[in-house]
């Protein structure tokens, strides 16, 4: 930032009131690239632009800053909630955003229903007469339990046009893993006993339920029924690891139907690495874990903490807790539990005595999330980081934008914007372009050109733009960039046989050899990853242009190919024919997703072209 537009900008927030509020930083554009909270407004924002000593990434911050808007708030709580609120709306380039792209399971009864059934459900419907256990997050292994408690009280599995069409029992009461209800074998107070006794498991009281099947086991054994023994004995194994997991000795607990929620994090040099570690009705659901690097802290690292739980609860779609256990101090808890309080009413407290264990449980499990991932080299930052080095920027790339042209025959041209965000998918952002169909066929610079010229005017540009090709479309991608006085970094992605095989390179401008990507496994997963959804998106447009005309493809004609499995066909495409010829009968299944029938049918018609 120049010395006189700093000037001008400490000298207006040396003017600011000592009020708490937040402050919005802006490009020359006003584009929002940063969002914060403060106590006292004006103290905070000086420092921005005074001489006092900043962390590396406030030092870059303050380079792009031309401008900044405040707005009061009547306490520091209000001043939370309305930076979350202002977080999600603008999305700014240098503010931690909280991304949980995960959909948990949830168990659900409808009990609505004569003969409920236990449901696994990845969305649900919080209606009346519908109980709901969860979301069980990693290492509750919930799919497996569910199936085994279904079986173990011979609860109904069928949905309900299978269970009201059914005459006699099936299978399943054969063997003693349902207790055919549909046929009223079993009556409905019964059936209502064993539901409760399942149900147990889910609401802290699963060691009941346990001796209710050993009981059941001996009772089989003194009958000589040995199958069945042994069948109840492999289920209460594994139902006896699931109560291991859902109340652990250092889980200590007021009340069987405690909702809790302890958060804990890890400062590590790098990366800073969160834990929430959930308890519903006694039970512990698991943990889900989230990581940032250090770096992008621009305030204390609690306070930016603060700001990031408040970011998860105002986001998220789970039950909320009653309490939450926090690392914080007294005034700070009292901080974020008033701001809470405009979403959920919850008690914000420290872990004192009583949650020692399940804290202490939740900051290793977040200290030891981050050593496994720094030894397996598993980081996203680690990928961004490689790739600022390579392409000599100044900070880590925070935007990366793909883009990939879809042709056939030269009509119906198309291209799609793939876009980024801390090596994560940002759907929302995803553009599809239909480009004008030149009168000379393909010329790759002309569309390009017209998508960029269209990209250019709409502001918020990337950090890096990532091109599907090798040097000749690197090369042009960059003349493009020129006309337009830009100079975002490009790279390029490429495939190339090796004596290993194929390999993905990144082609870099002004390097002589590309980077072979699997030197940085997470840096390879991000660009690989962005080159196949560019193709997956642009030919979803492309083919539903196409689909409105009339053209022949090699598989026409073919046994089995109709209409419906040509299009899906089309949509898989984007390898020639020759390409095609080297893939086995498996990876050309594969490939296409299609049944070993179909990819019998075009592999033959490969081979015999082939020939």
């Amino acid at each position: 930032m120049s010395g006189p537009t700093q000037e001008k900008l400490l000298e207006k927030a040396k003017s600011l009131p000592r009020k708490p509020g937040c402050y919005l930083m802006k490009r020359k554009n006003g584009q929002v690239i940063y969002v914060g909270k403060a106590k006292d407004l004006k103290a905070r924002v000086t420092t921005y632009f005074n001489k006092s000593v900043k962390s590396p990434k406030t030092e870059i911050l303050v380079t792009h800053i031309r401008q900044f808007e405040f707005v009061l708030t009547e306490t520091e709580a209000e001043a939370l909630v309305l930076e979350n609120n202002l977080i999600k709306k603008h999305s700014p380039r240098y503010n931690v955003l909280m991304k949980d792209d995960k959909s948990y399971p949830y168990v659900t009864v409808n009990h609505n229903e004569d003969y409920p059934r236990l449901e696994y459900k990845r969305r649900v419907s919080r209606k009346k007469g519908i109980e709901v256990f969860g979301p069980f997050v990693w290492g509750s292994n919930i799919s497996e339990v569910l199936r085994i408690i279904t079986k173990s009280f011979q609860l109904r599995d069928c949905n309900l046009r299978e269970f009201n069409s059914r005459k006699e029992p099936c299978l399943l009461y054969q063997i003693k893993q349902c207790s055919a209800p549909c046929v009223e074998i079993m009556d409905k107070a019964g059936y209502e006993q064993d539901l409760k006794d399942a149900l147990n498991f889910f609401r802290g009281k699963g060691k009941k339920s346990l001796k209710i099947l050993k009981e059941r086991m001996l009772k089989a054994s003194e009958k000589e029924e040995f199958e069945y023994a042994a069948q109840i004995r492999d289920y209460t194994s594994v139902l006896e690891e699931f109560l291991e997991f859902s109340q652990q000795k250092n889980v200590e607990l007021d009340s069987p139907t405690a909702n809790i929620d302890v958060l804990a994090f890890h400062p590590g040099k790098i990366e800073i690495d969160i834990a929430i570690y959930m308890v519903r009705n006694g039970i512990l659901l698991g943990h889900k874990n989230f990581h940032f690097p250090t770096i992008e802290c621009q305030d204390d690292i609690e306070e930016e903490l603060m700001g990031f739980f408040f970011q998860y609860y105002s986001n998220s779609h789970d039950s909320f807790p009653d309490n939450i256990v926090t690392p914080f101090d007294k005034e700070k808890n009292k901080l974020f539990e008033d701001a809470l309080g405009s979403l959920f009413n919850t008690k914000v407290q420290a872990p004192g005595k009583k949650y020692l264990g399940l804290s202490k449980l939740a900051k290793d499990q977040a200290s030891e999330h981050q050593r496994v991932r720094m030894t397996n080299q598993d980081s996203i930052y680690n990928g961004l980081n490689k790739l600022k080095d390579l392409l000599s920027m100044k900070e880590r790339p925070v935007l990366l934008e793909c883009y990939d042209v879809a042709i056939f025959q030269g009509s119906s041209p198309t291209a799609a914007q793939i876009v980024f965000r801390d090596g994560k998918p940002l759907k929302k952002e995803y553009r599809h372009y239909k480009l004008e169909e030149l009168p000379e066929g393909n010329n790759d610079f002309a569309m390009m050109k017209e998508v960029l010229s269209r990209r250019m005017d709409n502001g918020n540009l990337p950090d890096v733009f990532i091109v599907d090709g090798g040097k000749g479309q690197v090369s042009m991608f960059q003349e493009v960039l020129k006309e337009f006085d830009s100079d975002i970094p490009v790279a390029g992605i490429a495939k190339a046989k090796s004596a290993q095989g194929t390999e993905e390179r990144l082609i870099i401008p002004g390097r002589s050899n590309p980077y072979i990507l699997t030197k940085n496994p997470p840096l390879m997963r991000i660009i690989v990853q962005m080159r196949d959804e560019a193709h997956r998106f642009s030919r979803r447009l492309h083919h539903k242009g196409e689909s409105k005309k009339t053209f022949n493809t090699w598989f026409d004609g073919l046994p089995g190919i109709g209409p419906k499995t040509k299009e899906k066909l089309l949509l898989k495409l984007d390898k020639s024919q020759d390409e095609l010829r080297e893939l086995s009968l498996n990876e050309l299944k594969n490939y296409f997703d299609v049944s070993e029938k179909i990819a019998n049918v075009l592999f033959n018609e490969l081979k015999k072209e082939d020939a």
